[in-house]
């Protein structure tokens, strides 16, 4: 039986300019390099300039999927966009990514689930589409994480940068089985409980001011490691397919030790496993779709490639999405 699939057309990045080493951090803090790498992988990330705003990230990303795809932005249905440090309380950033590409029609809105963002943001993309309100959406994630930073925290500043990346997904006929191309499956949690474990100490209805980032690090890496492995088997399962199957895992960037763990878990090898955690840090709702745009770029990612992809954030929220290239 034929079936709509939200498929995908071209995905594109954007980092800012502005290079951290490690070694930057340890002029004000009590680290070094090497003590940062032992506990995150992490060798140096991106900072936005003063003047840039995640909106300004977010359409670089943008025109860079389209650029890639030969599209228009007008050919666009919708923007959704995932972000956890948006330009303004309201209205949307997406709004902002909307008009600055030059697209007139149609209709944008962001969503908040912090480093799950862009799977949240993937759901809702593929559920416009395979429900018919929207032929082509962008799925966006974009982040300025370095406007939350507590400097004097060496447990939490070191560890994000600041990015986006952008998935273009259009309709496309399938056969309704797990060859078919583009998203077959998504599953998403949450559990407010855990809500202490990772949050930021402000907001408009509390502080009034945007606040800091807080994290109980040793919690998060437990929580994460169980549960993005228990949501990527039930991705696979939702289709029918084994973790041998399975062309590349695409995780959330947020620490090596995670992903080799939960690579593990899920029984797939290293070597199938995108890494780019090393150069970017922790970008939050931008890591998957920067980090699948840099391997698609280098060519890793081909045409019918199955792909795993999987995120954990604040909340605690997480979620995983089983795609075919």
């Amino acid at each position: 039986m034929s079936v709509l699939r939200a498929a995908p057309v071209a995905c594109g990045h954007y980092l800012p300019e502005r290079v951290v080493e490690n070694d930057e951090f340890t002029k004000t803090l009590d680290t070094s390099d090497e003590w940062i790498q032992a506990r995150s992988g992490i060798k140096r990330r991106r900072f936005a300039a003063p003047h840039q705003k995640t909106s300004d990230l977010a359409a670089e990303a943008a025109r860079d999927a389209l650029a890639k795809a030969g599209m228009e932005a007008s050919e666009l249905d919708a923007i959704v966009l995932a972000t956890a440090t948006p330009d303004q309380t309201f209205p949307s950033t997406a709004t902002r990514v909307q008009h600055e590409i030059g697209m007139k029609g149609g209709f944008a809105f962001d969503v908040a689930a912090v480093c799950a963002g862009f799977m949240y943001a993937l759901s809702t993309a593929n559920a416009l589409i395979v429900t018919g309100q929207a032929k082509t959406v962008m799925v966006i994630g974009a982040e300025t994480f370095s406007r939350i930073m507590d400097w004097s925290d060496r447990g939490t500043c070191v560890l994000f940068g600041d990015g986006a990346g952008a998935l273009i997904l259009t309709a496309e006929e399938g056969a309704g089985d797990k060859t078919d191309r583009g998203v077959l499956s998504v599953k998403l949690h949450s559990d407010g409980a855990y809500n202490n474990l990772l949050y930021v100490d402000g907001g408009p209805s509390t502080t009034q001011t945007a606040g800091f980032l807080r994290m109980e690090g040793r919690k998060v890496f437990q929580h994460a490691v169980t549960k993005l492995a228990e949501v990527a088997h039930e991705a696979l399962d939702e289709i029918g397919a084994g973790s041998e199957e399975v062309d590349w895992l695409v995780p959330h960037q947020a620490n090596s030790r995670i992903i080799e763990s939960t690579a593990k878990k899920t029984g797939l090898p290293m070597e199938k496993v995108v890494m780019t955690v090393a150069e970017h840090g922790n970008t939050s709702a931008a890591s998957i779709p920067l980090a699948l745009s840099e391997w698609h770029a280098r060519g890793l990612v081909k045409r019918g490639d199955l792909l795993l992809m999987e995120a954990i954030g604040g909340g605690l929220a997480w979620g995983a999405a089983a795609m075919r290239w």
